[in-house]
């Protein structure tokens, strides 16, 4: 997956409102319309890409606290997060890396929901070692019909 990652397609690091202003400010209209990708790098700081970019290049190849897709809206006279998922299947992080998100967007101070608006539970197949999405609580293997763990096991250094 690190052949995403080029020169310059590393995420904008977002640490404070005046650098997300900034950032919006050289987006289209369109653009700010559609939901970004996001990730929170080990340093704690959000950085923001296009939708269409890879999460390991918006990361510069790193490891991430969390990753996903958000979308911000204008309210009044600031922007806040309207939705926000862990949608991610480069790094497949588990739901409780909300923590990490709420804690970088607090640090900008964008306002946010509670909790990710869209959570993707994502769990490592200990039989075939295939990533799966798991759909309405039915922890079964897509690929080889295993059971899968109910705890995140999908850590890369695990």
């Amino acid at each position: 997956m690190k052949v995403a990652v080029r020169p310059g397609s590393d995420g904008c690091r977002i640490s404070s409102v005046a650098e997300f202003d900034d950032w919006t400010a050289g987006r289209s209209a369109a653009e700010l319309t559609e939901p970004f990708t996001f990730v929170v790098g080990t340093d704690g700081v959000l950085r923001l890409a296009p939708r269409q970019s890879e999460h390991v290049a918006c990361a510069g190849g790193a490891m991430v606290l969390s990753a996903g897709e958000i979308s911000f809206i204008r309210e009044a006279d600031r922007w806040i997060v309207s939705e926000s998922s862990n949608q991610s299947t480069g790094y497949c992080p588990d739901i409780g890396s909300w923590a990490e998100v709420a804690r970088a967007l607090d640090d900008v101070g964008l306002e946010r929901p509670s909790g990710f608006t869209h959570e993707v539970v994502f769990r490592r197949c200990l039989g075939c070692q295939e990533h799966n999405i798991v759909r309405e609580d039915d922890f079964v293997c897509v690929f080889c019909g295993s059971d899968l763990p109910k705890t995140w096991n999908v850590d890369p250094t695990a």
